[in-house]
């Protein structure tokens, strides 16, 4: 089934597609272990940097563009992973560029699906490779 984990991650892939189709910039952080301490950095970290950029350009930081379009692209990603997991059920040891010409799907969407289920689902394995690109994936049951 669907976990909130699997709405956090399309919520935060469909928010970066939004802004990137609205040609915004963006940036993702990624932290090896979410404790207190690393949340709390990433979260001073933000807020003073919002406020901060906000005052020097002159602008209302907090104005949410593109929060509809940012829901439906989270929907289309929750959808992508539906695919990504059935066509990982389907043979094991692919790379995310293999799946993703097999579903026909953005490879960079498909490697952050294969990610964040590897991260969150026990069945969903990584074999790394030389490099992310050739990082293998496989599901056990």
């Amino acid at each position: 089934g669907v976990t909130s984990g699997d709405y956090l991650h399309g919520f935060l892939r469909g928010t970066r597609t939004a802004l990137y189709e609205k040609n915004r910039e963006s940036i993702t952080l990624a932290i090896p272990d979410a404790n207190a301490f690393s949340i709390g950095t990433l979260i001073a970290l933000y807020e003073r940097a919002v406020g901060f950029y906000g005052s020097l350009v002159n602008i209302n930081a907090y104005h949410q563009p593109g929060v509809e379009a940012g829901k439906k692209a989270a929907t289309r990603l929750l959808e992508l992973q539906s695919q990504v997991r059935q066509e990982l059920s389907r043979g094991n040891g692919r790379t995310s560029e293999e799946l993703a010409r097999e579903i026909d799907a953005d490879p960079e969407d498909v490697f952050h699906v294969l990610q964040h289920l590897a991260s969150n689902d026990s069945r969903v394995q990584i074999s790394k490779g030389e490099s992310p690109s050739e990082d293998k994936f496989s599901v056990t049951e």
